[in-house]
């Protein structure tokens, strides 16, 4: 580790009206994610760390204990945010240590947790965000992601500090530092764990040829390394340096990874595996190139952990997820817990204890004897350990899946409203409660997270505002396409009677 000074000279270009959502904070790099915002929003953050582990004096014995660790992703300055960030930090009082190369978003959070002094950790990323995007992610000491009474003392924290103006038109230097800001190596030890998560011999003896597609991501090296240390043969895509992630969106799901298809039955590899802008996500393609959703990911990870690695506990899934986790669960014999939308909720349900796993539709999968959060690249591993075992392909194991549990179609539409009319929709929405859905009746109604109807077959409809854009996102999953069709038609219909109503 190499310790450092501060007393570079920042200007201020503004503040923006900055608020915490479902994971962190997150703007357009140059307008409202400049380092005026980035500067405050780090004091902030620093303060309230500190206030949970308040000190006498800087000579006490628990200073050990005012570690916070800084990671951040591969898009243009990320870099440079994350240093202005640290050294914000570390004048505040704390000792900040900086990866010195991007690292996944995983990696930071294994780091935290596997320090017993570290109170944190902060990433700089935008996750699957365009490239013009950065973002501001805290983590708490066993790596989960803050809680919203923590951010909420953030934002409160914020408002406390310079106003806008002050913050606005003036050049700072940074003042001395209380704390200290030391450069760190963070990937090796974890990709070692990595690694040592599962059976090295079992992979190599398998010689299984894979794609690793990272989007020009935090993934980017790390992922195709660690397999090929495990035997793996790998084929590389979009794994160069690239902060425009070469105009794609880094978020893998299709159109996306349309390119990593085309090349997995290119290059005759057995699996595809694509990650998101920091690595928390993973999207996967079997051998024909076919996407695997990450409802199906979840179910054959819980059935790898339960039937071959003789793992047990709950399987955690939010709200939007696939009724296909909860057949596998009937068949693992393992109890399901549903959540509200957003991972922050599966973590809730970790701090609980007794959670094998927990998987959301959007492709983040955890698991707690690991680290408290998302990891794609725990999930690559596993995902080719079971391959191993069984001897089969991706698109096998999900064929075997399905004659488990059966087929389900899975849908999303979201359908943009006037922001005018917003408000009125969300009061609304839990009043409603339509007797028929696309011709059948509605057997249950669920108001955990929007509106949820369940319909015979385990067919349902799942209506749900955007908590950051004025829109309505529509779930739909039943046995047939031409259902699901049919119950996104009937959902749209319903926000349209209710936004008339609301109007």
């Amino acid at each position: 580790m190499q310790a450092t000074g501060f007393g570079a000279e920042i200007r201020t270009e503004h503040k923006a009206e900055i608020a915490f959502g479902t994971d962190g904070w997150r703007a357009l790099i140059g307008e409202d994610f400049n380092e005026g915002s980035v500067r405050a929003v780090a004091k902030a953050t620093a303060q309230t760390f500190l206030a949970k582990a308040p000190l006498e004096s800087a000579s006490d014995s628990k200073a050990q204990q005012r570690r916070i660790y800084v990671g951040y992703d591969t898009r243009k300055d990320a870099d440079r945010y994350a240093l202005l960030a640290a050294e914000v930090m570390a004048a505040e009082g704390l000792e900040v240590v900086l990866s010195d190369r991007y690292i996944p978003t995983p990696n930071l959070c294994w780091t935290v947790s596997r320090d017993e002094s570290a109170l944190g950790g902060v990433q700089l990323t935008a996750s699957h965000n365009p490239a013009g995007w950065l973002g501001f992610k805290v983590r708490m000491a066993d790596g989960g992601a803050a809680p919203a009474d923590f951010t909420d003392l953030i934002e409160a924290k914020l408002n406390l500090l310079a106003d806008a103006d002050d913050l606005a038109n003036q050049t700072t230097t940074t003042k001395p530092a209380k704390g200290r800001l030391i450069f760190a190596k963070l990937s090796t030890d974890y990709l070692d764990a990595l690694c040592q998560f599962v059976d090295r011999d079992l992979i190599r003896k398998a010689q299984i040829k894979v794609l690793v597609d990272p989007l020009y991501g935090a993934a980017r090296s790390y992922l195709a390394d660690t397999f090929e240390q495990l035997g793996v043969e790998v084929v590389r895509l979009h794994d160069g340096a690239d902060p425009n992630f070469g105009d794609l969106h880094p978020e893998p799901i299709p159109p996306w990874i349309d390119v990593a298809a085309a090349e997995v039955r290119a290059t005759a590899a057995q699996a595809g595996f694509a990650l998101d802008g920091d690595a928390d996500r993973l999207g996967a393609l079997d051998e024909d190139g076919s996407f695997v959703s990450p409802h199906q990911i979840i179910a054959l990870v819980a059935q790898h952990l339960v039937e071959n690695r003789g793992q047990t506990g709950r399987i955690i899934k939010t709200l939007s997820t696939s009724i296909l986790v909860d057949r596998i669960g009937r068949e693992l014999g393992v109890e399901v817990t549903t959540t509200p939308i957003g991972f922050k909720w599966i973590y809730e349900e970790m701090l609980q204890g007794d959670v094998l796993l927990g998987g959301e539709e959007s492709g983040g999968i955890g698991i707690p004897i690991h680290v408290c959060e998302r990891d794609g690249l725990l999930m690559s591993l596993l995902i080719v350990e079971m391959m191993a075992q069984t001897g089969r392909s991706l698109g096998q194991l999900v064929a075997a899946l399905e004659q488990r549990v059966g087929k389900l179609y899975y849908q999303r539409k979201d359908l943009h409203i006037k922001p005018a009319r917003m408000e009125a929709f969300r009061k609304t929405l839990p009043r409603l409660a339509p007797l028929q859905l696309a011709g059948i009746s509605v057997e249950e109604y669920l108001y955990l997270d929007g509106a949820k109807f369940l319909l015979p077959n385990d067919e349902w409809l799942l209506l749900r505002a955007s908590g950051t854009e004025p829109l309505v996102r529509i779930y739909a999953e039943a046995n047939s396409p031409c259902r699901v069709k049919e119950l996104l038609a009937a959902g749209s219909q319903l926000i349209e009677d209710l936004v008339q109503e609301a109007a």
